[in-house]
């Protein structure tokens, strides 16, 4: 059976991603304190390292945990 926990984090005090629907992962990251974010997704790359939150292309991170 599969579980989800639904979570509603309040959005950033500013834009910071060129693509405004990305924040919404960068807000999540920030209040649940997780570190990194594994994703392709161009505009979220470039913001990596915002509050802490790395932003990892999936290659970079399984070579990095998962090897």
């Amino acid at each position: 059976m599969l579980k989800a926990t639904l979570i509603d984090a309040p959005p950033l005090p500013e834009s910071v991603c060129i693509d405004p629907d990305d924040d919404k992962f960068l807000a999540l990251a920030i209040v649940l304190n997780t570190r990194i974010i594994t994703s392709g997704d161009k505009h979220l790359l470039d913001v990596s390292g915002y509050h802490g939150v790395l932003v990892l292309k999936p290659r970079e991170f399984a070579d990095k945990y998962l090897t």
